[in-house]
């Protein structure tokens, strides 16, 4: 199967978000993608990323419900998959998460993809009053629940973090199967991925020879689909040796600047052959 092509939207200034989303559904990429954090401190000793010594955030970064931003993307557009890269599911009951996704599905016409992660970065968890130290093994059953939650007439739960007596949830996504995508590149986020909750593994920004390693450990698990970032393709000669890796989707970055964002994606479309190259511009921008 031939490669698909994403874009991070949140590598862009939020003013960019609806025309690059509107040029990537035009042009023809499966999917545009949003990150998200529910707050910053202020304290910023606290927010290096790991494997980093600088901080990996701003405080004064404006931040959004990534499903509701979405939600509005969906209205403007008619094809292009709209995914998290990746949603805290479990800094919420799964009641809210699993709500938002499915409006989103409900509302995109069957759109939605749900990139999750346990998360990094303990402040907010903290601010936020729920324990870090137990994030993935939260996120596993919120993912359990939402599942039932999507599939089930009727569900009821008693669980090590969420309980609660038979309740409905109405209406269901669209899909059969909402995607769930695991992000992370520790053992448990790629045994997450593999997983029944799961439906494959999106990656951090890799080179080819970065991500061997991971797509290895995950092939060991048999056939995971996976998602990554690949800001820095070389040329459209490159893509085969993605494929031979078994990577099903790249999220591609061709500009530097967001005013070139369009522009960019057009030029991208055009080399890399995809179905609306042909398309330079539209009214809706």
């Amino acid at each position: 199967m031939a490669v698909k092509y994403g874009v991070p939207l949140g590598l862009l200034h939020p003013d960019a978000w609806k025309d690059v989303a509107v040029a990537a559904d035009e042009l023809g990429f499966e999917s545009v993608w949003l990150p998200e954090h529910l707050v910053f401190a202020t304290d910023l000793s606290t927010a290096a990323y790991p494997g980093g010594a600088d901080p990996g955030i701003k405080p004064a970064t404006p931040l959004f419900d990534a499903p509701a931003y979405l939600c509005w993307l969906a209205a403007h557009t008619r094809r292009v998959r709209l995914g998290t890269a990746v949603h805290l599911f479990a800094l919420r009951h799964p009641f809210v998460s699993a709500r938002a996704f499915a409006t989103l599905d409900v509302v995109s016409g069957g759109r939605a993809v749900c990139g999750v992660g346990a998360g990094w970065y303990r402040v907010e968890w903290d601010a936020a009053g729920v324990d870090f130290a137990t994030r993935g093994a939260r996120l596993d059953e919120a993912l359990a629940v939402a599942r039932r939650l999507w599939s089930e007439p009727a569900v009821a739960h008693a669980g090590r973090f969420y309980s609660f007596p038979e309740v409905a949830f109405e209406p269901k996504p669209v899909q059969r199967r909402l995607p769930v995508l695991a992000g992370g590149e520790s053992p448990a986020a790629l045994r997450r991925a593999a997983g029944e909750s799961c439906d494959g593994w999106i990656g951090m920004p890799h080179t080819l020879e970065s991500v061997r390693p991971q797509l290895a450990r995950l092939r060991a698990r048999g056939h995971v689909p996976a998602t990554v970032h690949a800001y820095a393709l070389a040329s459209p000669g490159e893509i085969p040796a993605w494929e031979a890796l078994g990577v099903d989707r790249l999220i591609v970055r061709p500009w530097r600047r967001s005013r070139d964002a369009v522009t960019a994606l057009e030029r991208f479309a055009a080399d890399y052959e995809l179905p609306g190259a042909r398309l330079s511009g539209s009214s809706s921008r």
